[in-house]
């Protein structure tokens, strides 16, 4: 049985301290040092056709440098920002490390954006460079001639005319690159988050980011350079950062990569018996999916690890799948905002439910209204001190939004906007979203994105979105619609009006449940109160 790589929790969180470069560069100063071993396997990729690829560190080291040439033959330069649109392809890590390489900075999106998500973003990032395949090439050329900032469009997999074809073109280049000396506080990563108002933020990470997430890999993941891992998680998330680039590969453990365009428990399952997978991350809707089948089947596992985060974890799903596996689920605790949070390590006691305790190097308080350390069993604001020095791996900044930058810091904290408590042994609990975001199978969705797809219906006059319970994936989009004159409510209606939605903004947005009402709860200024919607959804007074 592998050690684990905390043995003592209280003794690692007292005596940890950020080793801080001036210059750091990931692809350099991580990729590079594992690729010294031209036999470190790097990845292990399986698509659904039985079609098996390795790679090693080493390669992505030569590819990366590659396409770094490309890119800066395609006029990307330090600082300028890449939007890539990739699902499991192993081009997206070549992209991910060649960005990083030549100080560009990388913006990752799932592939169920729309034409219209993705102008947006291109247009709110100034995005330079777009990469993504034939399926999704036609949504970036239905809304090109919008986007004057786009230097470059490169298509991976077969060539398509006026796009530079990823294959040839990193075939042709030259495989000498010289790494860009960047700092620690160079911009390397925007990710779009959901808020409860207005369009997706920026979210800007600088190379810290890619250095912080150590802590991830180490202390969470619990990874070692022998580990197979295999994280279940969309590329156009933070969460493949954390579990299926940097925190991995921190560590030197090999990636396990599922390419395919939908989750299939028994497969998973299939995969885990085939391969000698030892530690598994994944939100927590798809272990509630797993543990629904016959586990008793799968007996031949190499587990030893398995963690969850997106949501909490339902306490039953945790126990069912110890008894068929022998692993416990361990919970953790992040944003996009930040690298880990907080969690349950393998050397602490479990408690299921528990989101566990502040990772090393974080100091992680419950706070009240008044920014007061709240007592045990009291619930507040999670928080983290800044007031000193601010923990590695914190966001910049939203990019160019300094007013909503400001509104998460106040008095030497930063608010996450999440509420929980702390037990009198220092684990702590999540209670919940201390706004409207919507938290669904592990995606953020923001209400106001959804309403805004909806008002665009003809039948719709005026709709409120909010989080509805769900067995399977937490929480779940419900639209509470008044229709517009002219239109009887009917589930062929509401079909339609899902349908649309499904069009207008990314599929997992979609009202799953809607309501049709005659009025809406309101405040005297007029707006709309989705927290007494919330509350009634939810049961609560």
């Amino acid at each position: 049985m592998t050690e684990s790589n905390m043995t003592d929790y209280e003794k690692e969180y007292g005596v940890f301290k950020w080793q801080v470069p001036e210059y750091y560069n990931f692809s350099e100063d991580v990729i590079d040092k594992w690729a010294k071993d031209p036999e470190k396997l790097a990845m292990i990729w399986v698509d659904d056709n039985g079609t098996r690829q390795e790679k090693t560190f080493l390669e992505f080291s030569q590819t990366s440098k590659k396409l770094a040439n490309v890119l800066t033959h395609a006029g990307v330069k330090k600082g300028e920002l890449i939007v890539v649109l990739l699902g499991r392809n192993i081009e997206w890590w070549d992209i991910f490390t060649a960005s990083l390489r030549m100080g560009a900075v990388i913006s990752p999106g799932t592939t169920q954006l729309t034409s219209k998500d993705i102008s947006y973003r291109i247009n709110a990032s100034k995005a330079v460079c777009f990469i993504t395949d034939n399926e999704n090439a036609d949504k970036f050329e239905a809304i090109e001639k919008e986007c004057p900032t786009i230097k470059s469009k490169i298509i991976v997999g077969a060539p398509r005319n006026g796009w530079t074809c990823f294959s040839e073109s990193v075939e042709q280049a030259s495989k000498t690159f010289a790494s860009v000396h960047t700092k620690i506080d160079d911009k390397a990563i925007v990710y779009f988050t959901s808020g409860t108002t207005g369009f997706p933020k920026m979210v800007l990470h600088t190379n810290e980011y890619t250095l912080a997430h150590t802590t991830t890999g180490k202390y969470w993941l619990d990874l070692t350079p022998d580990d197979l891992h295999w994280n279940v998680s969309d590329t156009g998330w933070s969460k493949a950062a954390w579990s299926s680039y940097f925190g991995p590969w921190n560590m030197g453990a090999t990636l396990f990569t599922h390419f395919t365009d939908r989750f299939d428990p028994i497969k998973t399952m299939e995969l885990l018996e085939t391969f000698p997978i030892t530690t598994m991350c994944g939100a927590p809707t798809l272990y509630r999916m797993l543990v629904l089948q016959d586990l008793g089947v799968f007996n031949n596992l190499s587990l030893r690890h398995c963690v969850g985060a997106g949501e909490p974890l339902n306490p039953e799903v945790i126990e069912t799948w110890e008894q068929a596996t022998g692993t416990i689920i361990r919970d953790g605790y992040g944003q996009t905002e930040t690298v880990f949070l907080c969690g349950n390590y393998p050397c602490l006691e479990p408690r299921f439910g528990s989101m566990g305790k502040p990772a090393p190097g974080v100091d992680l308080q419950i706070i009240d209204n008044d920014l007061n350390i709240v007592a045990a069993n009291t619930e507040g604001e999670i928080a983290i001190k800044i007031a000193q020095k601010r923990p590695l791996g914190l966001f910049k900044e939203y990019w160019r939004e300094p007013e909503k930058t400001a509104a998460t810091q106040r008095d030497g904290w930063y608010l996450t906007g999440d509420r929980a408590y702390r037990d009198e042994d220092g684990y702590f609990w999540f209670v919940g979203r201390s706004d409207d975001v919507i938290l669904s199978s592990g995606y953020r969705i923001g209400p106001f994105e959804v309403e805004s797809a909806l008002i665009e219906h003809p039948a719709v006059a005026e709709s409120a979105v909010v989080s509805s319970p769900d067995e399977k994936r937490g929480e779940i989009v419900k639209a509470f619609v008044i229709l517009a004159p002219g239109f009887k409510a009917s589930d062929d209606l509401k079909t339609d009006i899902q349908r649309h939605v499904k069009q207008v903004t990314a599929p997992y947005k979609y009202p799953r449940k809607i309501d049709f009402v005659i009025s809406l709860p309101k405040t005297v200024s007029g707006k709309i109160r989705r927290v007494e919607l919330r509350n009634k959804e939810w049961g609560k007074s």
